[in-house]
C-alpha cells in the first residue's frame, strides 16, 4: 500500500474534491459566520502550501499551512485540515500534521495555529494528543462557541546557511 504525501496546488481536480467533501461536512454543523476555511481560489491568492496525502493513488487526505513569518510571534496556520472517513484510524492525520510541521520549521517557523470547530470531537482529540493545546482566539478569529483555536510549539529549523 504506498503512501504519498506531496505538494499540490488546491486547484487540482483531487484537492478540489477533497476540499469540497470537508466543506460540505462543515456545513452540515456550523452556520456560515462560524466557517472559516479558505476556497481554493483563497488557498492560491494567500500562498498557503497545500499537500495531498495518496493511498494506492487514491486521494486520501489533505491539509495547508499559511505562513506569518512576519508575526509576532511567527507562527504557521493549518488549513483546511481533511481525511477521508474511509482512511481514518491509520494515523495520516499526524502525517500531515508532521508534514505541515516540517514545512513550517524549513522556513523557520516554529510554531503552528490552527482554528476548528467544537463539533470536530476527531479532530481535536488528534490535535491533542500531537502537542497542541487550547489557546484563546488569534486574529482573525474572534470569541465563538462553535470554534476553538489551538497551538503547538517546537523548534523550527536553523535557517542560516
Amino acid at each position: 500500500m504506498p503512501i504519498t504525501l506531496v505538494p499540490e496546488r488546491p486547484d487540482t481536480p483531487d484537492a478540489i474534491t477533497l476540499i469540497g467533501e470537508l466543506q460540505t461536512h462543515l456545513e452540515s454543523f456550523y452556520p456560515p459566520e462560524s466557517r472559516h476555511g479558505f476556497s481554493v481560489q483563497k488557498l492560491i491568492e494567500q500562498q498557503v502550501a497545500f499537500f495531498v496525502l495518496r493511498v494506492d493513488g487514491a486521494p486520501a487526505g489533505c491539509g495547508g499551512i499559511k505562513l506569518f513569518a512576519n508575526a509576532a510571534p511567527p507562527f504557521g496556520e493549518l488549513k483546511r485540515m481533511y481525511v477521508r472517513p474511509t482512511f481514518r484510524g491509520r494515523g495520516f492525520g499526524e502525517r500531515l500534521i508532521e508534514r505541515l510541521a516540517a514545512h513550517a520549521q524549513e522556513h523557520g517557523v516554529g510554531l503552528l495555529r490552527l482554528e476548528t470547530g467544537i463539533h470536530q470531537q476527531n479532530a481535536i482529540r488528534l490535535y491533542e494528543r500531537v502537542g497542541f493545546h487550547r489557546i484563546a482566539p488569534f486574529p482573525p478569529y474572534r470569541e465563538d462557541p462553535l470554534s476553538c483555536c489551538y497551538e503547538r510549539a517546537f523548534a523550527p529549523a536553523d535557517t542560516r546557511k
